[in-house]
């Protein structure tokens, strides 16, 4: 089963099992093996995801014995290694990311996630983000993010995407080193699209917020054509918020100093409707066991950065998800 929200939206929708279009399309990371959700797209009540069994089915499998929780002092000590790594390598920025994996019992005494009550309460406390949950052959994730890959109107030819990237405390003022990780972000994103249109605006850069969190975001718009859409998604993922630059030079460093494959998270989302077809960064989001769940975060790491205020806005971005787990 699958169940998502669009941002700012006010209704809930699945996927019939009417047609073999794979209308939703879950692409990890590393773009090895792509979850395909097959169907068409339907509203769905609220009153049936709390009710109908199939969106209420315990989850059967458990977390791997072989993994390990990432304590404090060895991340830091990571990235003390990727600080200096980013030093001689003289790079801009590289994007580091860790798994925290929590009991639901820090939750509440009860042990069992709801899980459709759960999407609703991310849905309730994120409304300028992309929700999903979805539950399939032992397989269960749930997001809530508001990077967006890509936005194509097949009516009107627009393609529309962000730079979204810096991350603090929505009380907290912006620093060089939060400026300094957006900026290549926007370049970046900014010279792949004047490969594929003339004109491509650009708005000035603002302050983004999500739930006790904000980052700093610049828009993009331009036309193309739809021929070229699966060229620019590809030219554009990873960006430098979920990787860094320069790509190719940064991916083969993640895979150095990250000890698990980073699996969905920091992929991507293509959905396709009848009149457009999106494409969302997979940021804030968990995996789901019987017994537990791991929640994926991650930070731009600079020269600049202190691993101390890394670990923190690790903890931070963790609690888009951890604090809005409904047990029953």
């Amino acid at each position: 089963m699958i169940l998502f929200r669009f941002p700012f939206g006010d209704d809930f929708y699945t996927l019939n099992k009417d047609s073999e279009n794979p209308a939703v399309q879950f692409f990890p990371f590393d773009e090895a093996e792509t979850i395909n959700f097959k169907g068409s797209i339907a509203i769905i009540s609220e009153e049936k995801m709390i009710s109908d069994p199939l969106f209420t089915d315990e989850i059967n499998s458990v977390i791997p014995k072989k993994f390990q929780r990432e304590k404090k002092d060895h991340y830091i000590q990571k990235l003390q290694e990727v600080i200096a790594f980013i030093k001689q390598n003289q790079l801009s920025k590289l994007v580091i990311s860790r798994r925290k994996t929590v009991d639901y019992s820090v939750i509440s005494s009860a042990k069992k996630l709801n899980l459709s009550c759960s999407f609703l309460q991310l849905c309730q406390n994120y409304p300028n983000a992309f929700v999903y949950l979805f539950h399939q052959n032992g397989i269960c994730w749930m997001g809530a993010f508001s990077e967006l890959l890509g936005k194509f109107n097949k009516k009107t030819s627009e393609f529309e995407t962000m730079s979204l990237a810096g991350t603090l405390p929505v009380n907290e003022n912006w620093t060089s080193k939060e400026i300094e990780e957006q900026r290549p972000v926007t370049d970046y994103i900014s010279t792949i699209l004047k490969k594929f249109s003339a004109n491509v605006q650009q708005s000035g850069t603002y302050d983004h917020h999500s739930g006790n969190i904000k980052h700093l975001r610049t828009d993009f718009k331009m036309k193309t054509e739809a021929q070229y859409l699966n060229e620019i998604i590809s030219e554009l993922h990873p960006t430098p918020a979920v990787c860094g630059i320069p790509k190719e030079f940064c991916k083969k460093a993640i895979l150095g100093f990250e000890a698990v494959p980073r699996e969905l998270y920091s992929g991507y989302i293509r959905i396709e409707t009848e009149t457009e077809i999106q494409f969302f960064v997979n940021l804030r989001c968990a995996q789901f066991f019987r017994n537990g769940a791991i929640l994926y975060v991650g930070g731009g790491i600079t020269a600049k950065s202190n691993p101390d205020d890394e670990w923190r806005e690790t903890e931070l971005k963790s609690d888009a998800i951890l604090k809005n787990l409904v047990t029953a």
